[in-house]
């Protein structure tokens, strides 16, 4: 009755019609799940409070966990940068997404064929708006680039690292400054990157708040170089030694800015209809670069380029109130390559025609007694692979990048039982050798199909 008389008398049938077309299209919108996909760099098994370390402020990644769903055995796809970011993104094991191993950073390199495709290009054509926000590093051409893969808004560097004031790469040959807005090379000198992020991330949710949307905040941090907030610096100051002190404040800084882009979903009141998936793209590293640690591996052996517990199992929440349980963890076998199925199933829209390596983890958030999707499980970097069968785990041509050595002589080929060694240091691989053999021919019947796909 209110709305009639506001209209008033002479409404026209028109009118009336927008009306209803605007209060449907509202409904509609609130109705369409929309996605936050954040993924951090190089950050180690247990680097959050919610996850049983003791000495960093996490508070904002720890509610999000409260709110949420937490990951004990989500695996990353590889132990390095690009296979696992493009993983995540097609849903497929890196080897069938066609990046094995790291993408070139300099400038003009390919990287994953834009044949595959990601969440974004699933999202776009259900009327999704989509942006990136931070790390690409799955190609540095314009054919290879995010714009070329589903992303309507780019605004982040395409290699795999940068100095966070200047925004250029020095890791490789001669500087090279790489922040991109869309395919407009931009300046930004002394503004830092994480910053940046926050910014456009607000600006879009801004812009999109009446439609659904796909974003993906892909952070630097804790990736080097370490260059935390100066407050981050000075709180753990006195309370750390390194390489852990200047870990824990790139760590505090990252989790300061997702609080910053959390607090305007609530501000626009998109919490409630909003899927966010959080997590790591692999395990810390040991490099020189990165102060030689600093990471949280816990019991777990490894680091990054390890595949190793500590080089491929990482943090992962995922968060959808009214739809998906709060404050639990499940401890069931998970991975990166499911997030595009539980993408897709959340919001109701239908698996490409083509092979997809991850299974929905709706099942699992849903119910702590739900098995595993996966009763098996591959990693192949270089010349190391890996098979997880149950509690079996085989690693052949390991790397402890943790100790910095290569497994060779009686742990060339390293079984263990997870169930009774999660640290890796006891191979059984002499006493179960044909448990050795089977799982070997697994690898070599999955590295057939990959590769042939």
């Amino acid at each position: 009755m209110i709305k009639t008389r506001a209209l008033g008398c002479g409404a026209t049938i028109g009118a009336w019609i927008g009306l209803l077309l605007l209060i449907a299209g509202n409904a509609s919108a609130q109705h369409a799940p929309n996605v936050l996909l954040i993924v951090s760099d190089d950050q180690g098994t247990l680097d959050l409070n919610c996850y049983g370390s003791k000495d960093l402020q996490t508070p904002n990644l720890d509610a999000l966990a409260a709110r949420g769903v937490r990951f004990t055995q989500f695996y990353a796809a590889s132990a390095v940068c690009s296979p696992s970011r493009a993983a995540i993104l097609t849903g497929r094991y890196p080897q069938r997404a066609q990046l094995p191993g790291m993408a070139p950073s300099r400038r003009g390199r390919e990287g994953m064929p834009p044949e595959q495709m990601t969440i974004a290009e699933l999202l776009r054509p259900a009327g999704y708006r989509t942006a990136l926000f931070g790390k690409w590093h799955l190609g540095t051409t314009m054919k290879t680039g995010p714009n070329n893969q589903g992303f309507d808004d780019f605004v982040g560097f395409r290699s795999g690292c940068i100095d966070n004031l200047s925004h250029t790469f020095y890791w490789d040959g001669p500087p090279l400054h790489d922040l991109w807005r869309n395919e407009q090379e931009i300046w930004e000198n002394g503004t830092h990157f994480s910053t940046i992020i926050v910014r456009e991330a607000q600006r879009f949710l801004r812009e999109n708040q009446s439609r659904p949307f796909f974003m993906e905040l892909a952070f630097n941090t804790p990736h080097y170089p370490l260059q935390p907030f100066d407050h981050w610096r000075e709180y753990y100051e006195k309370k750390l030694e390194e390489p852990r002190r200047s870990y824990a404040a790139w760590i505090s800084t990252m989790d300061e800015s997702i609080g910053k882009v959390l607090a305007t979903l609530d501000e626009l009141e998109l919490r409630d209809n909003t899927l966010i998936l959080f997590v790591s793209d692999q395990g810390h590293s040991t490099e020189e670069r990165a102060n030689f640690g600093g990471g949280n591996a816990g019991p777990y052996r490894g680091a990054k380029f390890s595949l190793l517990e500590g080089g491929i199992r990482v943090p992962a929440i995922v968060s959808l109130p009214g739809k998906i349980p709060q404050g639990e963890s499940r401890d069931q076998l998970a991975a990166q390559v499911d997030f595009f199925p539980t993408i897709a199933e959340v919001c109701g829209i239908k698996l490409p025609d083509r092979r997809i390596d991850g299974k929905t983890l709706m099942p699992l958030l849903k119910s702590s007694a739900a098995p595993t999707q996966h009763e098996t499980y591959y990693w192949q970097l270089g010349d190391q692979w890996a098979v997880r069968e149950g509690n079996w785990k085989l690693v052949v041509n390991g790397m402890d990048t943790q100790d910095k050595k290569k497994l060779e002589g009686s742990e060339r080929v390293f079984l263990s039982d997870m169930s009774r060694d999660l640290t890796e240091t006891h191979n059984i691989a002499a006493e179960h050798a044909d448990v050795v053999d089977r799982l070997t021919k697994l690898h070599e019947g999955w590295l057939k199909d990959v590769r042939e796909q």
